[in-house]
């Protein structure tokens, strides 16, 4: 974009006015945006509430301009030698044709220093992903133990302690005491925060600390502790400052809380809404297993009537006679596998003979049933060796089949009258022929040369 003056334009001619729009529109789409440190000097503020000065350093100096709708938004008065950093946008005013700042915000330099930072390594964070939502772990529904990492003298720890003492007091709290501001305080939570992770001895941890400026808050920005929580294989609570107030951690933890005493609340049960809970749950039980006894004393009461009605007694009754009669059954077929024909016609008159009615039908029908197992058995047996000799015949049979040599490899060749060729005299050049294959017909021509 810079190139807009190529040697292809170098015979235009421009008017001033169309000079300084162009220098503008590059001026402006190279630096949208930028961030600048330097010292006031040259400062006017005229009637229309703008703000007219110049950002210098030791060598160099450039003008700005802060309009009337943000120079109202500045959180305190600026003055000539006032060191500060300052977000603007490249411009050039075209009346003048002089390249100027449009300055959209003002702040210290030294606290806009800690601003940028946090802003770059934000972006940066952010662009790796350790801060997007489908990384996140959910909180277990209930805490077995909690790990609270924080100073042991400030506000925070007594307000977490104080909401958990109230809500659920049964949940046990360990505490993991740190620095939270200085220089020192980064490595030190850090150091707590890896070896309450190592002990592998809790469900969730609080990171908590209270309110304070960006600079008190800096070692909750630290890239090395934002990068431990986001891989941390168990949640972790942020809750650094007041509501309005974000660090990087804030961003990386599973769940950030706006205070301490909000963290707590977060992470505990109303013990009155759970004994609430726990009395319905104790109420649904008791109807559960009223209504269990109760199908059950039904289902006995119908298993006993059932069993009445089938009267087991006669049943064994029955099962007794029906199994002394196969008794008798086998005995009787034992004794005439072991006997000829004619002994067990002979032993058969004699039991007639012998018996009394009722028995003679009975035997009679033992020997009628015996009988026919054994009619059967020789019918079965005849019919077997039958299958035998039809599957050797079929065997035979296929084996002298010309199916059988056309599936080795061989075919029939047949004339137009669908004569069978033998002999060579038989054709003549140029005749059409057919071939009889295993699978399929083949239509071939005599060689004219043969």
């Amino acid at each position: 974009m810079i190139s807009a003056l190529s040697p292809a334009t170098e015979r235009r001619i421009f008017k001033p006015a169309q000079l300084n729009a162009l220098a503008r529109d590059l001026l402006e789409s190279n630096f949208s945006q930028i961030w600048l440190e330097g010292e006031i000097s040259n400062l006017s503020r005229p009637a229309s509430g703008h703000l007219y000065f110049s950002l210098k350093d030791a060598s160099a100096q450039v003008r700005c301009a802060m309009f009337r709708n943000r120079a109202m938004l500045l959180s305190a008065p600026i003055k000539d030698g006032q060191l500060v950093l300052v977000r603007a946008r490249v411009t050039l005013y075209e009346a003048r044709g002089e390249y100027q700042l449009s300055v959209e915000s003002i702040e210290p330099a030294g606290q806009g220093a800690l601003q940028l930072a946090y802003e770059r390594l934000k972006a940066k964070l952010d662009a790796e992903g350790l801060f997007a939502t489908d990384r996140k772990r959910p909180l277990p529904r209930w805490l077995k133990r909690l790990g609270l990492i924080t100073s042991p003298r400030g506000a925070a720890v007594h307000d977490v302690l104080s909401v958990l003492e109230r809500r659920f007091p049964l949940l046990p709290v360990e505490l993991w005491p740190v620095p939270v501001q200085g220089a020192e305080a980064a490595a030190e939570i850090r150091i707590a925060l890896q070896a309450a992770l190592a002990s592998g001895r809790y469900d969730a941890i609080l990171i908590t600390r209270g309110g304070g400026s960006l600079e008190d808050l800096w070692p909750f920005n630290d890239e090395a502790l934002v990068r431990l929580v986001a891989s941390a294989p168990i949640p972790v609570i942020s809750a650094i400052g007041h509501e309005v107030d974000f660090s990087l951690l804030d961003f990386a933890a599973d769940l950030r809380a706006p205070t301490p005493s909000a963290a707590a609340e977060l992470l505990s049960p109303d013990a009155g809404e759970l004994q609430r809970r726990l009395n319905l749950l104790a109420q649904k039980l008791q109807q559960a297993m009223r209504g269990r006894l109760q199908s059950a004393a039904q289902r006995n009461d119908t298993a006993l009537l059932r069993l009445q009605a089938v009267r087991p007694a006669q049943r064994l009754h029955n099962g007794s006679q029906q199994l002394q009669a196969l008794r008798v059954r086998l005995q009787h077929a034992m004794q005439q596998r072991l006997l000829s024909p004619a002994q067990r016609l002979r032993l058969a008159t004699h039991r007639l003979d012998r018996a009394g009615p009722q028995n003679r039908i009975a035997l009679q029908r033992a020997g009628i049933t015996a009988l026919q197992q054994s009619l059967h058995r020789n019918l079965q047996r005849q019919l077997d060796r039958r299958i035998d000799r039809l599957k050797q015949a079929g065997i035979g049979l296929n084996a002298l089949s010309p199916l059988a040599t056309l599936a080795r490899g061989y075919s029939i060749l047949r004339d137009h009258d669908s004569r069978v060729i033998l002999r060579p005299q038989q054709v003549r050049p140029g005749q059409s022929l057919n071939a009889q294959l295993s699978e399929g017909r083949l239509r071939l021509r005599v060689d004219p040369d043969e």
